[in-house]
């Protein structure tokens, strides 16, 4: 047995410092967090100086179990999780859940998991800082109060399962802010003047640009027309030198930006990435706000640029950390080795080593040098003069290696920044071509990932840890979607001046088209807005950057955890109880006008399913009728006629095959319905465009992908996407296609595989069930739960035994037993059902919808 245990919080990083270490030392791993607040109730007690209640659950169980063997076995464990909050939060909880001596643990940290790196942190161990546990300790609180205590007035004022964080609520109000600029923006329009002259000689071409615009479209005509047969020269030239300086090495954030814009990976995939790189000890820790380089790494980089590119090449450079909140004392992100320009590895872990090898290396690289030319050019006719602009790239330094990008799209303003031929003051210049072309002004662009992040940075809201989970969250909780979406046609003037003469044409060109943009969703937006109403500090961005300092005091111990919590929580809990008590119920509402068949109003809003549009008042004796927005409709920006346009759905077409075909929209989108068979509609396909040729056209497509690939126990077998990936469909019962099978070639022995296996698991799945009442005991990854219908339900604690239920005791428990620990959840569950009731907004069933199906739109 090993004299040492050391623990480290991943298999990957133990395997790693494995290596590095002798027989003495035994290197396990906690797999993360070993324990958590509980779950099912908050965790905390408020009146206690939140007292925090933590659990292990019960997958890490036999991880905490081997861990305290071995502990117990060991002569001293050392605890070597990451050096930042949250890896001193996980040392903390491995000596508590252990039950670990302090004369017998040993707190390590290193930012590179290098041999030497290991081993001078073992030659230099400390304690615990409690100062870092208790900002961790904060945060977490903190968000969990939040969480538990502002999500109900989510369910009860707009919808059930909404939640809401405080970071993510802040992201979520830039992201629909950023939105309500964009859809407000009115574009303003100016021509500018481009021209291209001739010195002459051969294909020596100068290419200008007049400083100002015309906004009138005769203005702009009449400087063309003022410059046929007009005279051009150069009238002053200027020369002077620039250069160009390396940007700092890559914190969390300008990795993610980069990794964003060079390689086009989203936050949590470069975050992903990075962490294989350090745990298999390729780069430095990966979650850091310095831009400082140690002083081995210094003249570790040094050496390397001397090497591959020569002394002039190098130039050192130290760098300061800009952002204020900066909570970590260790290293930028660089390569360990930085003689290692690339490593081995799938494509995305070299592709995204290179980049931090480069923005390193180029960081202690020489600056570039350029020769920047300004001619301005005087016409005869005018007193306006055009500017030409060239540089001349003089010496490379660090270009030979790395550029940084940019988000702004400055394509229009790019075009003039090549090389000019030799030019003189006094030169004659010769007209070729003279341009004047409409251009708009463009709106605020919508964020990226990488855009959200750097105006998050900015606002000092979040820190390195918390970008990437952020970022996730939001769009996993349906209040912002990532997506490309197309641009429309736009017209602008064209006046061309061309051999003397001067010419006017009408252009079209493709504006507005957007590639991996954040979007706020609807329901977004309605969350968003009641926060802002009702909880001005949760979505206030200095509020949410002051709290991110106190974390910072914390850290540092220069303020006490829970003085900090009590100035937060009570005033926000004054304001959720007064906000359960007054505030009205939420869906973001807007009348948009008068229905002119029916005289009645028109609202547009967000109902149970989605986004809808209501025709009539609910109070009104004949009901209201309701129909779905189209995906890309949104509830802020929908007018009158698109939302009258939706009630033209459903609608039936001729029959096919002996069966009745329509058109309409359900709870999952856009369909065509082939008797009982719904078909859902392609993407971005307005369904009031699905003609008969083309409903028949996606009903067979559906025939065939239904078509049987094999047949098993004398039932067929079909395959298809859904929503969860490749799945194959037997006798009602939905078996996923793991990537080791090939999808599209799958034998007769995959298929018996997959659906024996599928079997066997749906054997063990019950522990009992009553299915005519809907209600059963299963087994789930964390543990037996009810399912009741729909809804999973967390069992509680066996008041016999005051320990969580056994399989076997579930085995023998009675229905009356199971429908009460139901009913301590879901209170009205077996209360009978109103009759009458009305109708949640935004119901619009098939049904509603079959009377007057045979309608259709010409007849409407």
């Amino acid at each position: 047995m090993a004299k040492n245990l050391l623990i480290v919080e991943s298999p990957a990083k133990a395997k790693t410092i494995e290596g590095y270490l002798g027989k003495d030392f035994l290197v396990k791993s906690s797999y993360g967090h070993i324990r958590d607040l509980v779950k099912g109730d908050m965790g905390i007690d408020i009146s206690n100086n939140f007292a925090q209640t933590y659990e292990v659950p019960s997958d890490k169980k036999q991880v905490v179990a081997e861990l305290k063997k071995l502990a117990k076995d060991a002569e001293m464990v050392w605890l070597a999780s990451d050096e930042d909050r949250e890896g001193e939060a996980i040392s903390w909880h491995l000596y508590e859940t252990l039950g670990l001596k302090s004369d017998k643990t040993k707190r390590i940290v290193f930012h590179e998991i290098t041999k030497p790196a290991i081993l001078k942190a073992i030659e230099t161990p400390r304690s615990i800082d409690y100062n870092l546990v208790n900002a961790q300790q904060a945060r977490r609180v903190l968000d969990r109060l939040v969480g538990f205590e502002l999500s109900p007035v989510l369910w009860k004022k707009i919808k059930p399962s909404l939640s809401a964080g405080r970071v993510q609520s802040v992201a979520v109000r830039l992201i629909v802010d950023r939105e309500r600029e964009v859809n407000k923006f009115n574009a303003a329009a100016a021509y500018k003047i481009t021209a291209e002259f001739s010195t002459g000689n051969a294909r020596e071409l100068v290419k200008a640009e007049l400083p100002q615009r015309f906004e009138k479209e005769a203005d702009a005509e009449k400087f063309l027309n003022d410059c046929v047969g007009a005279g051009f020269s150069v009238d002053s030239l200027e020369t002077k030198p620039a250069k160009r300086n390396p940007a700092a090495p890559f914190t969390t954030s300008t990795l993610q930006q980069e990794a964003s814009r060079k390689l086009g990976y989203s936050v949590s995939r470069t975050m992903q990435i990075a962490q294989r790189l350090y745990e298999s000890g390729r780069i430095t820790y990966m979650r850091t706000d310095s831009v400082n380089l140690s002083e081995t790494a210094l003249q570790a980089a040094a050496a390397e640029i001397k090497s591959a590119y020569g002394d002039k090449y190098h130039q050192p450079r130290t760098y300061k950390t800009k952002s204020a909140g900066a909570q970590e004392a260790h290293e930028a992100i660089r390569p360990t080795y930085f003689n290692h320009h690339t490593v081995t590895g799938d494509s995305s872990e070299q592709r995204l080593y290179e980049l931090i090898w480069k923005r390193a290396i180029a960081s202690q690289m020489s600056e570039a040098l350029f020769e920047k030319t300004t001619a301005q050019i005087a016409a005869s006719t005018r007193k306006e003069q055009l500017i030409a602009e060239g540089e001349v790239l003089k010496f490379d330094g660090f270009l030979k290696v790395y550029l940084e990008s940019s988000d702004e799209d400055d394509s229009d303003d790019s075009e003039n920044h090549g090389m000019l031929p030799p030019l003189s003051r006094g030169q004659e210049l010769t007209l070729k071509v003279m341009n004047a072309t409409e251009r708009f002004s463009r709106p605020p662009a919508r964020y990226t990932e990488a855009s959200l992040v750097k105006k998050l940075e900015e606002l000092g809201i979040g820190r390195p840890s918390t970008y990437a989970p952020t970022i996730s969250t939001i769009q996993n909780r349906g209040y912002v979607i990532k997506e490309d979406r197309d641009g429309r046609q736009r017209s602008f003037g064209a006046i061309e001046l061309i051999n003397g003469a001067v010419t006017k044409r009408t252009k079209s060109e493709i504006t507005g088209a957007e590639k991996g943009k954040l979007f706020p969703t609807d329901i977004g937006e309605v969350v968003n807005d009641f926060l802002v109403e009702h909880f001005k500090g949760i979505v206030d961005f200095n509020f949410t950057a002051n709290v991110e300092k106190e974390f910072d005091e914390i850290a540092q111990g220069l303020q006490e955890w829970t003085k900090m919590l009590h100035s937060f929580y009570t005033p926000f809990h004054i304001e959720v109880e007064t906000t359960l008590e007054t505030a009205d119920r939420a869906n973001g509402e807007r009348l948009l006008g008068i229905d002119p068949a029916s005289g009645k109003n028109v609202y547009t809003k967000v109902g149970r399913f989605g986004p809808l549009v209501q025709i009539g008042e609910n109070d009104d004796e004949e009901k209201p009728r309701y129909a779905s927005l189209a995906k890309s409709q949104s509830v802020g920006t929908v007018t009158l006629e698109e939302a009258l346009e939706q009630f033209k759905l459903p609608f039936q077409l001729e029959d096919y095959q002996d069966k009745e075909v329509s058109v309409g929209v359900g709870r999952f989108g856009p369909y065509v319905k082939w008797g009982e068979t719904y078909i859902s509609i392609p993407k971005n396909e307005d369904p009031l465009s699905v003609d008969q040729a083309r409903a028949i056209e996606i009903i067979d497509e559906k025939i065939t992908a239904d078509a049987p690939i094999a047949h098993f126990q004398g039932m067929p077998v079909t395959k298809g996407t859904g929503r969860f990936g490749p799945f194959i469909k037997w006798n009602d019962l939905f078996i996923n296609v793991p990537k080791a099978y090939h999808f599209e070639k799958l034998s007769q022995n995959d298929i018996d595989e997959l659906i024996n296996k599928k079997i066997e698991k749906e054997a063990n799945r019950f522990i009992q069930q009553w299915t005519a009442e809907k209600i059963a005991i299963e087994n789930g990854r964390w543990g037996p739960f009810i399912r009741f219908g729909k809804e999973m339900l967390k069992l509680r604690k066996n008041p016999a035994t005051n320990d969580k239920y056994t399989a076997e005791e579930l085995a023998s428990i009675s229905l009356d037993e199971v429908k009460k620990l139901i009913v301590e959840q879901v209170p009205n569950a077996f209360e009978p059902k109103k009759t009458g009731a009305k109708k949640a907004a935004g119901t619009k069933t098939a049904a509603k919808k079959k009377a007057p199906a045979k309608k259709t739109v010409a007849k409407k």
